[in-house]
């Protein structure tokens, strides 16, 4: 199959089987339990929001009406045309969310404040969305050149960036909590007040933990278990819906109308415009359906929403309408609820699905909060978190158990500090349109950079959903005082700790940079580097893409004694979500052949799975084989970084004609076959290891020395350096950095360190102390 683009699913068509119908519905049949759980569950608390203070249901019928026309356009402008028809296509190969379109405009733009970012990087494959080349005229063109030219703006962008996550984040405390509420909250119309009181609390908080505690069982099982309760949940509301339309008021299909939402707003007036904070929680979890991208597909997402969930939703809230156009007793606030609505017949069947169905509603958040921190995370803007890949079939289902169980403190917090859906639903509300405005206005500026459309189009676009959306956070921000204030505060908290992290890092790589060791003092050494060189293979990490780490110079300095091959090796996400294996690996060397020092570049995409340590491993020591082999950086040119040359080389398991290895734990010899040539050890060790070499290549005696070199250390052991670093701001900083980088530091010393740390055995492992002056 040739390479073909997928315009559809905006991924490249590799020559990879397309999904079959069978797969494409299975999908869409779990992204039920798991996109549209929230979304679906939002007529438990939209009516009853809506007329909670702000206005009256009148016998006119006026405000109902006009309620339930700003719900239909609502639901059929921004999840039905924005998010299916239009934000949907702007996936990153596949990836959606905030942090995903960040990503995709920093490709096309260099706007990135990633410090180790290379023009090598711009080769990958997927780095080129949809295969849109950059184009050096027109609108987009001039555009790019603006935000590249001006700091202030990159600041911005990034800045839109971060508090679509924070309010991401926010919204996964505040939604669950608002779901199993409202659910609970129907045991209202069959107990006491008094008794309702000491129940409904206790209850949620209960079913909260609950939902919290199935997470680490993944996507892939929660969204199985899931699905069936939210399609029981939507076929009923929806059946339910059907017969109140039928029984009560066949006409409320009137109330389509637009001229049913200027009649309110003209009847309510400055009402009915606050009154607007409670409608906009009927497209609560919309932005999940972006969000979650990454767990299932384009396709499945929407089917599932166009077929299924959004006609169900607008049968219901039809249906409620229709009912309470006939029943204008506004005695207590649970009139204008959900239950009420219900026959009293199936009042608690349909009660304990609502339940089983709003522990599901949070479930969407959730895992789109641990999407979203995945991707900060690997592009350095959040605190390294630990990521659990919870299916070994879809890389983008994750579970972050630091994340969960502080999501679960916080959102116990709001249960039990507001103890009423009106205020849980003004700042829930105030979280979901401030993320819509923030993808608005990404996504203008994808039309124009990466799908160099008009910058009419792009104008229209953010005109068109940005008044409707401004709108509506308008009349959330009026209630700030009324628990709207809670997802700003949350932001400010998780802001201040990404702005924290993101500016120690950075001034840690500033400081990396200005201290490298110069190549003139590398070759002054001699091939011996002036020091005892030791068997084995000495793996430095650093995060320096060229030149030497200081590290090094502090280590050799104290102890002048290092190994016979030296690997410089930078671990280095990129922002793209995937990398492919035969892109995977930079290698170049450093200094002359006889040195046998390497630089090594991993490259990885912000939804990559990280190997173990002993597969990374065998790639690493067969892609230095495989460069050494082909030797492409001095005759085929290579990648030139800085006066080094690098050359993109495939891990071995991609590349059935690179070179392999092979480890054997016994001493027998084993014949090699015809078409391989071997190079074995003069030593036969107790665990034996061979580069298994392709016969055609012509291996001339310098290559093949060092090649055995490369064998020998690799049988000797490889040992691990890593830089134990102390950041301290310099005398004479301001207040507020010495506080940043004390915060750092905090941070630093308090989550995960890189991810390979984690994998590689304590007793190879060296780690060299140096205080960081920034």
């Amino acid at each position: 199959m040739s390479l073909a683009m997928d315009m559809e699913n905006g991924i490249y068509a590799k020559p990879i089987k397309k999904e079959s119908w069978k797969t494409v519905l299975t999908l869409a049949y779990q992204s039920l339990g798991v996109v549209y759980g929230d979304l679906s569950i939002s007529p438990l608390y939209v009516y009853r929001n809506t007329f909670a203070d702000d206005i009256q249901h009148s016998e006119t019928n006026e405000e109902i009406f006009g309620a339930l026309s700003f719900v239909f356009w609502t639901l059929t402008l921004v999840p039905l045309l924005k998010y299916v028809f239009i934000v949907l296509r702007a996936d990153d190969n596949g990836e959606g969310g905030t942090f995903a379109l960040y990503s995709l405009l920093c490709r096309h733009a260099r706007v990135s404040f990633m410090p180790n970012c290379q023009i090598a990087d711009e080769e990958l494959s997927e780095y080129e969305k949809d295969g849109i080349a950059r184009r050096g005229r027109g609108i987009g063109s001039r555009l790019r050149l603006l935000l590249e030219k001006h700091r202030v703006l990159q600041r911005l962008l990034l800045f839109l960036a971060l508090i679509g996550t924070c309010m991401v984040i926010g919204d996964g405390v505040l939604t669950p909590a608002i779901s199993v509420f409202s659910a609970v909250s129907g045991l209202e119309l069959s107990m006491s007040k008094e008794h309702h009181k000491y129940v409904e609390l206790p209850l949620s908080c209960i079913i909260l933990i609950f939902l919290f505690a199935l997470q680490h069982y993944g996507t892939h099982r929660v969204g199985f278990l899931f699905a069936p309760i939210v399609m029981t949940w939507l076929l009923c509301i929806s059946a339910i819906g059907v017969y109140n339309i039928l029984h009560w008021n066949p006409h409320v299909f009137q109330a389509l109308s637009p001229y049913y939402m200027y009649k309110f707003l003209k009847k309510t007036q400055r009402g009915g415009w606050m009154s607007l904070g409670g409608i906009l929680l009927c497209i609560t979890g919309s932005e999940a359906m972006f969000a979650d991208l990454g767990h299932f597909s384009q396709l499945s997402i929407k089917i599932a929403f166009t077929f299924l969930v959004y006609p169900s939703l607008i049968l219901a809230y039809m249906g409620q309408a229709a009912y309470l156009s006939k029943h204008h007793i506004i005695g207590s606030d649970h009139q204008i609820g959900f239950y009420v609505s219900v026959p009293e017949r199936i009042r608690w069947p349909v009660m304990a699905i609502a339940i089983l169905a709003a522990v599901v509603g949070g479930q969407a958040i959730i895992t789109g909060t641990f999407s979203i921190i995945k991707q900060c995370s690997a592009l350095g803007y959040f605190p390294r978190v630990k990521i659990v890949h919870t299916s070994s079939q879809k890389h983008g289902q994750i579970y972050i158990p630091e994340i969960n169980w502080i999501l679960m403190l916080l959102c116990l917090a709001v249960t039990i500090g507001f103890r009423d859906t009106k205020q849980m639903g003004n700042a829930s509300g105030l979280a979901v349109i401030t993320v819509m405005l923030v993808t608005t206005c990404l996504m203008s500026l994808v039309i124009v950079l990466v799908w160099n459309q008009s910058l009419l189009l792009a104008v229209c676009f953010i005109f068109f959903f940005g008044s409707l959306e401004s709108l509506y956070f308008s009349a959330s921000l009026i209630k700030f005082l009324e628990g709207a204030w809670v997802p700003v505060a949350l932001a400010f908290i998780f802001m201040v700790v990404m702005y924290v992290w993101h500016y120690g890092a950075l001034k840690k790589y500033e400081f990396d940079v200005q201290n490298k060791v110069s190549m003139n003092w590398l070759l002054s050494l001699g091939p011996g580097l002036g020091i005892v060189r030791v068997k084995g293979i000495g793996l430095v990490h650093t995060e320096l893409v060229s030149g030497i780490p200081a590290i090094f110079s502090h280590f050799v300095t104290n102890l002048p004694a290092f190994h016979q091959v030296l690997v410089f090796l930078c671990v280095k996400f990129v922002p793209v979500p995937h990398v492919q294996p035969e892109e995977r690996f930079l290698v170049g060397r450093i200094g002359p052949r006889e040195y046998r020092i390497y630089r090594c570049i991993a490259r990885y995409g912000y939804r990559d799975v990280h190997k173990d340590d002993l597969e990374f491993e065998k790639d690493l020591v067969c892609s230095i084989a495989e460069f050494i082999r082909s030797d492409k950086a001095e005759h085929n040119g290579g990648v030139d970084l800085e006066n080094e040359k690098m050359t993109v080389v495939g891990i071995s398991s991609a590349n059935c004609e690179a070179i392999q290895i092979c480890e054997d734990k016994d001493t027998t010899e084993v014949t090699s076959p015809s078409e391989l040539k071997e190079i074995h050890s003069p030593m036969v060790p107790r665990k034996r290891v061979r580069f298994v070499l392709p016969e055609s290549p012509k291996i001339d005696d310098t290559t093949q020395e060092e090649l055995q070199d490369l064998m020998e250390a690799r049988e000797a052991g490889m040992a691990f350096i890593l830089g134990h670093s102390y950041v301290k701001a310099r005398c004479g900083s301001s207040l507020i950095k010495k506080l940043v980088i004390v915060g750092y530091n905090f941070l630093k010393r308090n989550f995960r360190g890189p991810s390979y740390a984690h994998n590689i055995p304590h007793s190879s492992t060296l780690e060299v102390g140096m205080i960081y002056l920034v």
